[in-house]
């Protein structure tokens, strides 16, 4: 029985991560991260019921104080607005720093403890906000640097099966899997309606319209 751990947001992106582990035949250790975010609260809910949709054979809630504590996000510190005029060449404002590295370390010292094979992070390069710590090359030296610093019969694979991909095929990847996007959440700034026009918002939306489908989640507005 191979396993893998998964992180989950409750997004799409890190569902459709997910949904390819099982579909390799991945047993799911499912891994959840509440630290403070705007959205906290819906994240979570998506996340649970994604869990229920999976019936993995564990999963973990693990809460992370210090990424509002130390500020310098607009997904952590309330005194900064969430951004909502499009996407622009430079990291945003909604960068939380070095957040996929952290969690990428935590789902390290669990995947080490039930003998896992893999981590799957939603991770997406070309079509994705221009955070640092969704790059290629980034996620390459995170797996050698997680396997230097654990057991010797420990090897894991960082798997990112989305790095490569548009919006847009994530949105037909997803319907083509049957992953239930009703039940995701990718708004950075609301938690009863989608505002959608944040970039998180944005992106989601133009990868609905490019792939010829309807998003089954509703928004106050789309642009």
């Amino acid at each position: 029985m191979k396993k893998a751990v998964c992180i989950i947001s409750g997004g799409m992106d890190s569902a459709l991560a997910s949904w390819i582990a099982k579909n390799e035949g991945y047993v799911i250790i499912a891994l959840h991260f509440n630290y403070q975010q705007r959205t906290q609260t819906k994240e979570l809910e998506c996340f649970r019921k994604i869990v229920a949709h999976l019936e993995v054979i564990k999963h973990y809630e693990i809460d992370l104080d210090f990424f509002a504590t130390i500020g310098a996000s607009a997904l952590t510190d309330s005194s900064i607005a969430v951004p909502t005029g499009g996407l622009t060449s430079e990291v945003p404002i909604t960068y939380v720093p070095f957040r996929n590295g952290i969690f990428i370390s935590i789902a390290t010292a669990i995947a080490e403890k039930h003998h896992a094979e893999a981590i799957f992070i939603g991770v997406v390069e070309e079509d994705s906000s221009g955070y640092p710590d969704c790059r290629k090359d980034y996620m390459t030296q995170m797996e050698k640097a997680i396997n230097l610093g654990t057991k010797e019969q420990t090897r894991l694979v960082i798997k990112t099966p989305l790095i490569a991909l548009s919006k847009a095929e994530i949105v037909a990847k997803s319907l083509q899997l049957g992953v239930p996007l009703q039940d995701t959440w990718s708004c950075y700034q609301n938690e009863m309606v989608a505002c959608g026009v944040c970039d998180s918002c944005r992106l989601r939306l133009k990868g609905f319209i490019e792939a010829n489908a309807k998003d089954p989640i509703a928004y106050q507005k789309s642009v």
